[in-house]
C-alpha cells in the first residue's frame, strides 16, 4: 500500500494565484542545487535519520525482546520526554492503536501495558498522575539525548526518589529505562552508574527526526505496534524520495510547493486530517516544520526571518471552527488535507427520520461515506474560494503506511530547508530560552547570561492592568 499526494489544487489551472509550469521551470537551477545538497549531506552522514529504515535490525530485536521480558511486570509504560520525544510516540500510538487504549481491559490490549506520556512540568501533572496509577507498577522511559533537558530530568529525579523510597535502589532500577546518546551527556552516565537498561539515539539524529529510533520504537513496541512495519514503510518512501525528477518525488514536490507558496505570501501551513487516528500527526508535524524552518539567518549569515507557521486542524471537527477563516480570510495559507481510503471500522446511520428531508438523506449512509464526502466538499469549497490546497491519502492507516507518512514529512522538511538556504537541523531560538532558564536558576557556566537578564529593563507597571 502506497500513500499518494494530489496537488492539483496548488496549480494556476485550479486556483487564482496557483503555481504555473513556468514557475517550476524558473526554479530548475535551485531544484538541482537542493538535490545535490541532499545527496551530499546524506553521503557525509549529516542526515543519519535517512539510514534508519536500513540499519536497525538488531535494535528492533533488542527492543522486542525487552518488551517481552518486561510487559507482564507492569501496568503502564510511561514516557518522560518533551518535544519530539513526546509528540512522536503519542502520534504513533493514536494512529495505530485503539483511541481509548488506556481504558480497555488488559486482555483487549493483548496483554500490553497502558501508555502515558508526561511532557510538561505543570506541578499538578505528576501529582495527579501518581493518584491515577500505582507508580511502582510502571516502567519509566527517560528520553533525553543530552541528559540535561530540565523538564525531563526533573521528572526523572522526582520519580527516581519515589521509586527508591518505595522499592529500594534495586527495585527502582528495574522500573527505569533510558533512551539517550551513547557516549556524551548526563543520562548515559547516570544509566551506567545506576545500572539502568538503556537504548541509544544515534548521535547524528536530532530530536525531531528521531521517531524511527528507539525514541519512538520503544514506546510503540510496548503498545504492541509492529515497529518493523514502520521501518519497512519508511524504506519504501525513501526509494520514492531518491527520484531526481521533482515531478516523481513526492516529498521534494511537497517542499517545493510550499516554498513557492511562501513566495506568494502563504506563510501558514494547515494540516487537516480526516481521521481521528491521524489527529496527532498534526502535532508532530507542527514541531518538525516550525522548529526546522523558522530561522533568522540563512546559511550565508544573512538575516532572512523565514519560516511557515504550522496550524493543526481536524476534519470534520474544525469545519465548524476554522474553515470559515480558510475560505474567506487572508490568502496566506496552504491547506493540506490528510485522508484515508479505508477506515478500520464501518458504522451505518439508521433510517430513523425518513419523513424529514433534512435528516432523511442520511439514513442508510455510513459514517465512512459521510466523513469522506465532507472532506471532498470542504476541498471543493476551499478551491472554489481560490485557496491553495493539496491532499495526502493513505490507503489505510497501518504501521506500514504510517512509516511512509512520517518519513515523507521528514524528507520534505529537510528539502524545504535546502530550498530556503537555511539549516533545518539546528534550533537556536529554542536554545536561547533554555539558556535563560539555566541562568535564572543559577546553573554554573551561565553567569554571563544571568548578568544579561539582570540588566534587562524592568516592566512598566502602568502597562499592567
Amino acid at each position: 500500500m502506497k500513500m499518494r499526494m494530489d496537488y492539483n489544487n496548488m496549480l494556476s489551472c485550479r486556483v487564482s494565484d496557483g503555481i504555473t509550469r513556468e514557475e517550476f521551470d524558473k526554479l530548475d537551477a535551485l531544484i538541482k542545487k537542493a538535490n545535490k545538497a541532499m545527496e551530499e549531506k546524506r553521503a557525509a552522514g549529516k542526515m543519519a535519520w535517512r539510514d534508519l529504515p536500513y540499519n536497525q535490525e538488531a535494535v528492533v530485536k533488542e527492543i522486542n525482546d525487552y518488551v517481552n521480558e518486561k510487559k507482564d511486570e507492569i501496568d503502564a509504560f510511561v514516557v518522560l520526554g518533551i518535544g519530539g520525544s513526546a509528540l512522536g510516540p503519542l502520534a504513533v500510538q493514536q494512529a495505530l492503536n485503539h483511541p481509548w487504549w488506556n481504558e480497555l481491559p488488559r486482555e483487549k490490549r493483548d496483554g500490553y501495558p497502558k501508555l502515558y506520556v508526561l511532557d510538561n512540568v505543570d506541578p499538578e501533572r505528576l501529582v495527579y498522575f501518581f493518584e491515577t496509577v500505582d507508580p511502582t507498577r510502571c516502567l519509566y522511559n527517560v528520553i533525553s539525548k543530552s541528559g540535561s533537558t530540565s523538564e525531563t530530568m526533573s521528572q526523572f529525579m522526582i520519580i527516581q526518589q519515589l521509586l527508591e523510597e518505595k522499592l529500594g535502589k534495586d527495585g527502582a532500577k528495574s522500573k527505569i529505562v533510558c533512551t539517550t546518546d551513547a557516549v556524551s551527556g548526563n543520562l548515559i552516565t547516570i544509566a551506567k552508574d545506576e545500572g539502568y537498561k538503556y537504548f541509544i539515539i544515534p548521535s547524528a539524529v536530532g530530536g525531531r527526526f528521531s521517531e524511527l529510533t528507539p525514541v519512538g520504537l520503544l514506546p510503540a513496541a510496548f503498545c504492541g505496534i509492529d515497529i518493523k512495519g514502520l521501518l519497512v514503510g519508511a524504506a519504501e518512501m525513501d526509494a520514492a524520495c531518491k527520484e531526481e525528477d521533482i515531478f516523481k518525488n513526492p516529498a521534494h514536490m511537497y517542499a517545493l510547493l510550499h516554498y513557492i507558496g511562501m513566495t506568494k505570501g502563504k506563510n501558514i501551513s494547515v494540516v487537516m486530517p480526516y481521521a481521528d487516528s491521524l489527529k496527532l500527526i498534526s502535532d508532530w508535524y507542527a514541531q518538525l516544520w516550525a522548529e526546522s524552518l523558522g530561522k533568522q539567518f540563512d546559511n550565508d549569515g544573512k538575516v532572512v526571518n523565514v519560516g511557515q507557521t504550522p496550524v493543526k486542524a481536524l476534519g470534520v471537527t474544525d469545519q465548524h471552527s476554522q474553515v470559515q477563516l480558510y475560505a474567506e480570510g487572508p490568502f496566506d495559507k496552504i491547506i493540506v488535507f490528510l485522508g484515508v481510503d479505508e477506515y478500520r471500522e464501518t458504522i451505518t446511520i439508521p433510517k430513523t427520520y425518513s419523513d424529514m428531508p433534512s435528516l432523511g438523506f442520511l439514513g442508510g449512509v455510513t459514517h465512512n461515506d459521510l466523513i469522506k464526502t465532507e472532506q471532498a466538499a470542504t476541498e471543493y469549497a476551499i478551491t472554489k474560494s481560490g485557496r491553495m490546497n493539496m491532499t495526502l491519502t493513505l490507503p489505510k492507516v497501518t504501521s506500514h503506511t504510517l512509516g511512509q507518512l512520517l518519513y515523507f514529512f521528514e524528507v520534505a522538511t529537510a528539502y524545504a530547508g535546502e530550498l530556503l538556504n537555511i539549516d533545518a537541523f539546528d534550533q537556536p531560538g529554542v536554545e536561547e530560552g533554555k539558556n535563560a532558564t539555566y541562568a535564572m536558576f543559577g546553573r554554573p557556566g551561565y553567569e554571563e547570561k544571568k548578568a544579561e537578564l539582570d540588566a534587562a529593563p524592568a516592566k512598566d507597571e502602568k502597562y499592567i492592568i
